[in-house]
């Protein structure tokens, strides 16, 4: 089983592959597991991201890896009970690794070499955002590619074409139902203030209605599914809409688009 963990570069990287070479999507094209991305940006509701993986810590058919952002890791230090760091995540059986954004270059590249973003792209059935914060938002709605994640979903197969056209010789039988395009869910979670800027709303549009799938989860032409946040009392004291959507409410998505049985 890959390990994940956060205490040095090389370290990490035989960890998280269980092995001393990189992580390759083709190491695990026939384990015959769904497979989530799940990834978090800076926001407050990073915290939420151990009860996901405790939810979903049930399913042995499932197999997940977590992308954090420079700034999410600030919420996951071993602060609280409700803010664990992230090196206890190998605690859930089903969880394969955990990557950084330094994991992405860690030696000089060369050609012939995988490449991390690339390789979690090709992995993942579904990728699942949440939160997705005010600031990735805005990197991902305007196409920047400036750390792991961004670049995970700058390098997404938007077409569903160029996926099949790299399986040659790959065994996808793990993949039967993940054919054509791969979604992208997403749970902004922000401020009040911030949920209601106009250039929110610009950004929104953009996912939901330029890139979005159909209405309730249903399969359309696009590969952004955005879950709305909603209104509560807020970290910063506030209340109002912009929190995230119930983890709960989540982990049912998830189950649901990646057709999870126990």
């Amino acid at each position: 089983m890959l390990q994940m963990i956060h205490t040095g570069r090389d370290e990490h990287r035989a960890r998280v592959s269980g092995t001393s070479h990189p992580f390759t999507a083709a190491d695990h094209a026939s384990d015959g597991k769904r497979h989530l991305l799940l990834a978090a940006s800076g926001s407050v509701a990073t915290i939420k991201i151990p009860n996901i993986l405790s939810a979903l810590s049930h399913y042995p058919n499932l197999s997940i890896c977590v992308i954090l952002t420079k700034s999410a890791t600030n919420f996951l230090q071993g602060q609280s009970i409700e803010q664990p760091h992230i090196d206890t995540f190998h605690r859930y059986a089903n969880v394969q690794g955990v990557f950084l954004d330094e994991e992405e270059w860690i030696h000089p590249w060369k050609r012939g070499q995988s490449i991390l973003h690339i390789e979690l792209r090709r992995w993942a059935h579904v990728l699942v955002i949440a939160p997705l914060s005010a600031n990735t938002m805005a990197k991902i709605t305007g196409g920047f590619s400036d750390n792991l994640l961004t670049s995970v979903v700058r390098a997404w197969d938007t077409t569903g074409e160029v996926e099949v056209s790299t399986q040659n010789g790959l065994d996808t039988s793990g993949e039967m139902a993940f054919s054509g395009k791969k979604r992208i869910v997403v749970a902004p979670a922000m401020n009040t203030a911030m949920w209601r800027h106009p250039v929110t709303k610009s950004q929104i549009k953009i996912l939901e209605q330029e890139w979005g799938i159909g209405p309730d989860g249903a399969e359309g032409e696009g590969w952004f599914e955005v879950l709305r946040p909603q209104e509560k009392e807020l970290a910063c004291g506030d209340v109002g809409d912009g929190a995230m959507k119930d983890w709960k409410e989540i982990v049912t998505v998830i189950e649901k688009r990646l057709k999870l049985e126990a």
